[in-house]
Protein backbone atom coordinates (compact mmCIF):
# COMPACT_ATOMS: atom_id res chain seq x y z
CA UNK A 1 0.00 0.00 0.00
CA UNK A 2 1.49 3.41 -0.89
CA UNK A 3 1.88 5.98 1.83
CA UNK A 4 -0.95 8.53 2.03
CA UNK A 5 -0.47 11.81 3.88
CA UNK A 6 -3.41 13.52 5.56
CA UNK A 7 -2.79 16.51 7.86
CA UNK A 8 0.74 15.27 8.65
CA UNK A 9 -0.50 11.75 9.31
CA UNK A 10 0.63 8.85 7.21
CA UNK A 11 -1.14 5.61 6.41
CA UNK A 12 1.63 3.08 5.87
CA UNK A 13 1.20 -0.49 4.73
CA UNK A 14 2.20 -3.08 7.31
CA UNK A 15 4.71 -4.68 4.92
CA UNK A 16 6.26 -1.32 4.07
CA UNK A 17 6.66 -0.32 7.71
CA UNK A 18 8.00 -3.76 8.57
CA UNK A 19 10.73 -3.53 5.94
CA UNK A 20 11.75 -0.04 7.08
CA UNK A 21 12.02 -1.01 10.75
CA UNK A 22 13.87 -4.21 9.91
CA UNK A 23 16.35 -2.23 7.79
CA UNK A 24 16.99 0.12 10.73
CA UNK A 25 17.84 -2.82 12.97
CA UNK A 26 20.02 -4.45 10.32
CA UNK A 27 21.94 -1.18 9.85
CA UNK A 28 22.51 -1.11 13.60
CA UNK A 29 24.17 -4.53 13.60
CA UNK A 30 21.35 -6.97 14.37
CA UNK A 31 21.46 -10.25 12.48
CA UNK A 32 18.60 -11.04 10.10
CA UNK A 33 16.94 -13.37 12.61
CA UNK A 34 17.15 -10.91 15.51
CA UNK A 35 16.09 -7.95 13.39
CA UNK A 36 13.08 -9.82 12.01
CA UNK A 37 11.88 -11.08 15.40
CA UNK A 38 12.28 -7.69 17.09
CA UNK A 39 10.53 -5.98 14.18
CA UNK A 40 7.56 -8.35 14.39
CA UNK A 41 7.06 -7.43 18.04
CA UNK A 42 7.19 -3.67 17.43
CA UNK A 43 4.98 -3.77 14.36
CA UNK A 44 2.43 -5.76 16.40
CA UNK A 45 2.30 -2.83 18.82
CA UNK A 46 1.73 -0.27 16.07
CA UNK A 47 -0.75 -2.51 14.26
CA UNK A 48 -2.79 -2.99 17.43
CA UNK A 49 -2.88 0.71 18.31
CA UNK A 50 -0.53 0.34 21.29
CA UNK A 51 2.02 2.99 20.40
CA UNK A 52 3.84 2.71 23.73
CA UNK A 53 5.00 -0.72 22.52
CA UNK A 54 5.55 0.17 18.88
CA UNK A 55 8.14 2.06 16.86
CA UNK A 56 8.54 4.46 19.77
CA UNK A 57 10.78 1.77 21.30
CA UNK A 58 13.25 1.55 18.43
CA UNK A 59 15.50 4.20 19.94
CA UNK A 60 15.58 2.33 23.25
CA UNK A 61 16.67 -0.82 21.46
CA UNK A 62 19.40 1.02 19.57
CA UNK A 63 20.52 2.78 22.76
CA UNK A 64 20.86 -0.62 24.46
CA UNK A 65 22.89 -1.98 21.54
CA UNK A 66 25.14 1.09 21.57
CA UNK A 67 25.72 0.71 25.33
CA UNK A 68 26.86 -2.87 24.80
CA UNK A 69 24.14 -4.28 27.07
CA UNK A 70 22.68 -6.62 24.43
CA UNK A 71 24.34 -8.77 21.76
CA UNK A 72 23.10 -7.84 18.28
CA UNK A 73 24.68 -11.00 16.83
CA UNK A 74 23.29 -13.35 19.47
CA UNK A 75 22.46 -16.90 18.38
CA UNK A 76 19.84 -18.33 20.76
CA UNK A 77 19.74 -22.08 21.21
CA UNK A 78 17.36 -24.61 22.70
CA UNK A 79 19.23 -26.54 25.38
CA UNK A 80 19.15 -30.36 25.43
CA UNK A 81 16.00 -31.75 27.04
CA UNK A 82 16.24 -33.13 30.56
CA UNK A 83 13.16 -35.27 29.97
CA UNK A 84 10.84 -32.85 31.73
CA UNK A 85 8.15 -30.58 30.30
CA UNK A 86 10.50 -27.61 30.56
CA UNK A 87 11.95 -26.08 27.39
CA UNK A 88 15.07 -24.05 28.11
CA UNK A 89 16.41 -21.48 25.67
CA UNK A 90 19.73 -19.70 26.10
CA UNK A 91 19.21 -16.29 24.48
CA UNK A 92 22.98 -15.77 24.24
CA UNK A 93 22.68 -12.23 25.58
CA UNK A 94 20.39 -11.10 22.78
CA UNK A 95 16.86 -9.77 22.58
CA UNK A 96 14.24 -12.18 23.89
CA UNK A 97 12.09 -12.16 20.75
CA UNK A 98 14.19 -14.50 18.61
CA UNK A 99 14.76 -16.79 21.59
CA UNK A 100 11.02 -17.04 22.20
CA UNK A 101 10.27 -17.81 18.57
CA UNK A 102 12.91 -20.54 18.63
CA UNK A 103 11.43 -22.21 21.70
CA UNK A 104 7.72 -22.03 20.84
CA UNK A 105 7.47 -25.20 18.69
CA UNK A 106 8.90 -27.38 21.45
CA UNK A 107 6.72 -25.66 24.07
CA UNK A 108 3.57 -26.31 22.03
CA UNK A 109 4.54 -29.94 21.39
CA UNK A 110 5.10 -30.64 25.09
CA UNK A 111 1.90 -28.87 26.18
CA UNK A 112 -0.11 -30.90 23.68
CA UNK A 113 1.53 -34.08 24.99
CA UNK A 114 1.39 -33.48 28.76
CA UNK A 115 -1.24 -30.79 29.15
CA UNK A 116 1.20 -28.37 30.80
CA UNK A 117 4.66 -27.22 29.71
CA UNK A 118 6.93 -24.26 30.35
CA UNK A 119 9.45 -22.23 28.40
CA UNK A 120 12.35 -20.67 30.29
CA UNK A 121 14.38 -18.02 28.48
CA UNK A 122 17.64 -17.03 30.15
CA UNK A 123 20.12 -14.23 29.54
CA UNK A 124 17.88 -12.10 27.35
CA UNK A 125 17.07 -8.47 26.85
CA UNK A 126 13.29 -8.30 27.10
CA UNK A 127 11.63 -5.99 24.66
CA UNK A 128 8.10 -4.75 24.04
CA UNK A 129 4.82 -6.42 25.01
CA UNK A 130 4.01 -9.95 26.12
CA UNK A 131 0.76 -10.36 24.20
CA UNK A 132 2.42 -11.41 20.89
CA UNK A 133 3.98 -14.31 22.78
CA UNK A 134 0.69 -15.23 24.43
CA UNK A 135 -1.08 -15.16 21.06
CA UNK A 136 1.49 -17.61 19.70
CA UNK A 137 0.03 -20.05 22.23
CA UNK A 138 -3.66 -19.24 21.77
CA UNK A 139 -3.20 -19.75 18.02
CA UNK A 140 -2.41 -23.36 18.92
CA UNK A 141 -5.51 -23.71 21.13
CA UNK A 142 -3.41 -23.42 24.28
CA UNK A 143 -3.96 -21.15 27.25
CA UNK A 144 -0.86 -19.32 28.41
CA UNK A 145 0.82 -17.22 31.07
CA UNK A 146 3.92 -15.09 30.51
CA UNK A 147 5.85 -13.00 33.00
CA UNK A 148 9.20 -11.32 33.54
CA UNK A 149 10.81 -8.87 35.95
CA UNK A 150 12.09 -5.44 34.89
CA UNK A 151 14.38 -3.06 36.77
CA UNK A 152 13.74 -1.71 40.25
CA UNK A 153 11.46 1.32 39.91
CA UNK A 154 8.53 0.29 42.13
CA UNK A 155 8.37 0.34 45.92
CA UNK A 156 6.60 -2.54 47.68
CA UNK A 157 3.47 -1.51 49.55
CA UNK A 158 4.60 -0.01 52.84
CA UNK A 159 8.13 0.49 51.50
CA UNK A 160 9.88 3.77 50.73
CA UNK A 161 12.26 3.14 47.82
CA UNK A 162 12.45 1.23 44.50
CA UNK A 163 12.82 -2.53 44.84
CA UNK A 164 10.40 -4.28 42.47
CA UNK A 165 10.04 -3.94 38.72
CA UNK A 166 6.95 -2.97 36.75
CA UNK A 167 6.89 -6.77 36.21
CA UNK A 168 4.48 -7.37 33.31
CA UNK A 169 2.13 -10.32 33.42
CA UNK A 170 0.01 -11.67 30.54
CA UNK A 171 -2.62 -14.36 30.12
CA UNK A 172 -4.46 -15.73 27.13
CA UNK A 173 -7.31 -18.17 26.50
CA UNK A 174 -7.98 -19.51 22.99
CA UNK A 175 -11.36 -18.86 21.37
CA UNK A 176 -11.58 -20.97 18.21
CA UNK A 177 -13.10 -18.85 15.46
CA UNK A 178 -12.79 -15.63 17.48
CA UNK A 179 -10.13 -13.31 18.87
CA UNK A 180 -8.56 -14.83 22.00
CA UNK A 181 -9.15 -13.56 25.50
CA UNK A 182 -5.87 -11.78 26.32
CA UNK A 183 -4.70 -9.36 28.96
CA UNK A 184 -1.23 -7.91 29.37
CA UNK A 185 -0.42 -5.38 32.08
CA UNK A 186 2.26 -4.14 34.42
CA UNK A 187 1.92 -4.68 38.16
CA UNK A 188 2.69 -1.00 38.85
CA UNK A 189 -0.15 1.53 38.99
CA UNK A 190 1.11 3.12 35.77
CA UNK A 191 3.95 2.71 33.35
CA UNK A 192 7.06 4.78 33.93
CA UNK A 193 6.59 6.23 30.44
CA UNK A 194 3.17 7.59 31.45
CA UNK A 195 4.77 9.49 34.32
CA UNK A 196 7.40 10.88 31.95
CA UNK A 197 4.69 12.03 29.52
CA UNK A 198 2.90 13.84 32.32
CA UNK A 199 6.17 15.48 33.38
CA UNK A 200 6.71 16.75 29.85
CA UNK A 201 3.15 18.05 29.71
CA UNK A 202 3.40 19.74 33.11
CA UNK A 203 0.51 17.67 34.46
CA UNK A 204 0.28 16.36 38.03
CA UNK A 205 -0.07 12.67 38.78
CA UNK A 206 -3.18 11.18 40.35
CA UNK A 207 -2.93 10.41 44.05
CA UNK A 208 -1.53 6.98 44.83
CA UNK A 209 0.75 6.62 41.82
CA UNK A 210 4.14 7.36 43.37
CA UNK A 211 6.34 8.44 46.26
CA UNK A 212 9.32 10.81 46.34
CA UNK A 213 12.90 10.02 47.38
CA UNK A 214 11.90 10.40 51.05
CA UNK A 215 9.07 7.89 50.69
CA UNK A 216 6.33 10.51 50.87
CA UNK A 217 3.30 10.41 48.53
CA UNK A 218 3.71 12.79 45.61
CA UNK A 219 1.78 14.01 42.58
CA UNK A 220 4.87 15.70 41.10
CA UNK A 221 6.07 13.64 38.11
CA UNK A 222 9.69 14.76 38.53
CA UNK A 223 9.68 13.77 42.19
CA UNK A 224 8.09 10.46 41.26
CA UNK A 225 10.78 9.70 38.69
CA UNK A 226 13.42 10.37 41.32
CA UNK A 227 11.50 8.33 43.88
CA UNK A 228 9.43 5.25 43.09
CA UNK A 229 6.20 4.13 41.49
CA UNK A 230 3.65 2.15 43.49
CA UNK A 231 2.08 -1.25 42.72
CA UNK A 232 -1.53 -1.43 41.60
CA UNK A 233 -4.07 -2.60 44.17
CA UNK A 234 -1.85 -1.91 47.16
CA UNK A 235 -0.65 -5.06 48.91
CA UNK A 236 -2.28 -7.28 46.25
CA UNK A 237 -0.25 -5.83 43.39
CA UNK A 238 2.84 -5.83 45.56
CA UNK A 239 2.40 -9.54 46.26
CA UNK A 240 1.84 -10.39 42.58
CA UNK A 241 4.90 -8.37 41.61
CA UNK A 242 6.97 -10.21 44.22
CA UNK A 243 5.64 -13.54 42.89
CA UNK A 244 6.93 -12.59 39.44
CA UNK A 245 10.36 -11.75 40.87
CA UNK A 246 10.42 -15.22 42.43
CA UNK A 247 9.04 -17.24 39.51
CA UNK A 248 10.58 -15.41 36.56
CA UNK A 249 13.77 -14.36 38.31
CA UNK A 250 14.89 -16.48 41.25
CA UNK A 251 13.27 -19.76 40.20
CA UNK A 252 14.73 -19.74 36.69
CA UNK A 253 18.17 -18.70 37.89
CA UNK A 254 18.09 -15.25 36.34
CA UNK A 255 18.24 -11.63 37.49
CA UNK A 256 15.68 -9.97 39.76
CA UNK A 257 14.71 -6.34 39.20
CA UNK A 258 17.24 -4.89 41.72
CA UNK A 259 19.99 -6.99 40.08
CA UNK A 260 18.92 -5.77 36.64
CA UNK A 261 19.27 -2.14 37.73
CA UNK A 262 22.70 -2.89 39.20
CA UNK A 263 23.73 -4.50 35.89
CA UNK A 264 22.45 -1.67 33.69
CA UNK A 265 23.10 1.29 35.97
CA UNK A 266 20.20 3.16 34.36
CA UNK A 267 16.53 2.86 33.46
CA UNK A 268 17.10 4.27 29.96
CA UNK A 269 18.09 0.89 28.49
CA UNK A 270 16.01 -2.22 27.84
CA UNK A 271 16.08 -4.53 30.90
CA UNK A 272 18.24 -7.66 30.86
CA UNK A 273 16.88 -10.72 32.68
CA UNK A 274 14.91 -13.93 31.99
CA UNK A 275 11.35 -14.82 31.10
CA UNK A 276 8.92 -17.58 32.06
CA UNK A 277 6.09 -18.77 29.81
CA UNK A 278 3.57 -21.45 30.81
CA UNK A 279 1.34 -23.25 28.30
CA UNK A 280 -1.79 -25.24 29.17
CA UNK A 281 -3.99 -27.51 27.06
CA UNK A 282 -7.62 -26.96 28.13
CA UNK A 283 -8.68 -30.16 26.35
CA UNK A 284 -6.23 -32.30 28.30
CA UNK A 285 -7.01 -30.65 31.64
CA UNK A 286 -10.76 -31.06 31.08
CA UNK A 287 -10.50 -34.62 29.75
CA UNK A 288 -13.07 -36.94 31.32
CA UNK A 289 -15.16 -34.10 32.68
CA UNK A 290 -18.55 -33.03 31.27
CA UNK A 291 -18.70 -30.21 28.73
CA UNK A 292 -16.29 -28.73 26.22
CA UNK A 293 -13.91 -26.24 27.89
CA UNK A 294 -13.99 -23.86 24.96
CA UNK A 295 -17.78 -23.82 24.79
CA UNK A 296 -18.03 -23.32 28.55
CA UNK A 297 -15.60 -20.41 28.33
CA UNK A 298 -17.78 -18.79 25.65
CA UNK A 299 -20.74 -18.96 28.05
CA UNK A 300 -18.71 -16.96 30.55
CA UNK A 301 -17.55 -14.42 27.95
CA UNK A 302 -21.12 -13.99 26.68
CA UNK A 303 -22.27 -13.30 30.23
CA UNK A 304 -19.60 -10.62 30.67
CA UNK A 305 -20.50 -8.95 27.39
CA UNK A 306 -24.21 -9.31 28.19
CA UNK A 307 -23.76 -6.98 31.16
CA UNK A 308 -22.34 -4.29 28.91
CA UNK A 309 -18.76 -4.94 29.99
CA UNK A 310 -15.96 -5.52 27.51
CA UNK A 311 -13.31 -8.15 27.25
CA UNK A 312 -9.65 -7.08 27.53
CA UNK A 313 -7.92 -6.39 24.22
CA UNK A 314 -11.17 -5.71 22.33
CA UNK A 315 -9.92 -2.24 21.37
CA UNK A 316 -6.60 -3.73 20.33
CA UNK A 317 -8.25 -6.30 18.07
CA UNK A 318 -10.43 -3.58 16.51
CA UNK A 319 -7.32 -1.50 15.79
CA UNK A 320 -5.68 -4.58 14.28
CA UNK A 321 -8.60 -5.20 11.94
CA UNK A 322 -8.47 -1.59 10.75
CA UNK A 323 -4.70 -1.68 10.25
CA UNK A 324 -4.88 -4.88 8.23
CA UNK A 325 -7.36 -3.18 5.89
CA UNK A 326 -6.16 0.42 5.81
CA UNK A 327 -2.54 0.34 6.99
CA UNK A 328 -0.90 1.75 10.11
CA UNK A 329 -1.36 5.43 10.94
CA UNK A 330 1.81 7.21 12.09
CA UNK A 331 2.70 10.88 12.31
CA UNK A 332 4.89 12.72 9.88
CA UNK A 333 7.47 13.26 12.62
CA UNK A 334 7.53 9.55 13.36
CA UNK A 335 8.20 8.85 9.69
CA UNK A 336 10.94 11.46 9.59
CA UNK A 337 12.55 9.91 12.67
CA UNK A 338 12.45 6.49 11.04
CA UNK A 339 14.20 7.98 8.03
CA UNK A 340 16.87 9.54 10.27
CA UNK A 341 17.42 6.25 12.07
CA UNK A 342 17.69 4.44 8.76
CA UNK A 343 20.19 6.97 7.48
CA UNK A 344 22.37 7.24 10.60
CA UNK A 345 21.71 4.08 12.66
CA UNK A 346 23.35 4.11 16.08
CA UNK A 347 24.73 7.57 15.35
CA UNK A 348 21.21 8.97 15.73
CA UNK A 349 20.86 7.90 19.39
CA UNK A 350 22.72 9.05 22.50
Amino acid sequence: MPMTTMADLCLVGIDELTEKVKAIFRKSGLTDANAAALTRALIAGERDGCKSHGIYRIEGALRTIKAGKVRPDAVPRVLPSDGSAIVRVDADGGFSNAAFELGVPALVELAERYGLASLVINDCCHFSALWPEIEALTENNLAGLAMCPSYATVAPTGGNRPLLGTNPFAFGWPRPGNDPYVFDFATSVAARGEIELRRQAGEPLPEGWAIDVDGRPTTDPAAALSGAMLPFGGHKGSAISTMIELLAGVMIGDLTSPEVLDFLGTTTLAPFHGELILAFSPKIFAAGRPGDPFARAETLFDAILGQGARLPSQRRFAARAAALTEGIRISGEEMRQLDRLLAHGLGEVC
